[in-house]
Formats: structure tokens, C-alpha cells, sequence
């Protein structure tokens, strides 16, 4: 499948709901920007989680945000994600 939006997925390196997000992202082949929370230095983190909260105040994971917000989903809800790339 190609895409053409642009994909950023917000999660964390344990997180089961964000393991089957880019599970579901890799099955598609579609091209997404993975950025995980955990795993990288504070001040990255302290950056990467006002980026977030742009998209998603509560800072939950996974987010996923498509095409600098036009879309976003937080969570994982198959039908939700699957109405996104359908």
C-alpha cells in the first residue's frame, strides 16, 4: 500500500497497544516516523512531549498523527485504524 500522508507514531518500546499499531503500520507497508519515549535523553523526551501534547494533552500512547494533525488517533481501535488507511 502507498501512502502519501505523512506518519508519526508516538509510543513507547513496551507498550503492547503500540506494538500492534506498528505491527499494523509494517503489514500495510506504509512509511511512518517512529518515535519512541523511552528510549531516548531527557531533553529529547521533554521536546518530543510538547510535540505530543499538540495532538494529544493527556500524553497516551499510541498516537498517531497524520499529516501534521489532520488525522489523529490515539489509542488502538483496528476499525479505527483500518478506516484511516482504507
Amino acid at each position: 500500500m502507498e501512502n502519501k500522508s505523512k506518519i508519526v507514531l508516538f509510543g513507547l518500546s513496551t507498550c503492547p497497544a503500540c506494538k500492534k499499531t506498528k505491527a499494523f503500520l509494517n503489514d500495510k507497508g506504509l512509511e511512518y516516523i517512529l518515535v519512541e519515549l523511552d528510549t531516548v535523553d531527557a531533553d529529547s523526551r521533554d521536546k518530543l512531549l510538547g510535540e505530543l501534547r499538540k495532538y494529544n494533552p493527556r500524553e497516551t500512547f499510541p498516537t498517531v498523527v497524520i499529516d501534521g494533525g489532520a488525522k489523529v488517533m490515539v489509542g488502538y481501535d483496528e476499525q479505527v485504524i483500518n478506516g484511516f488507511f482504507s
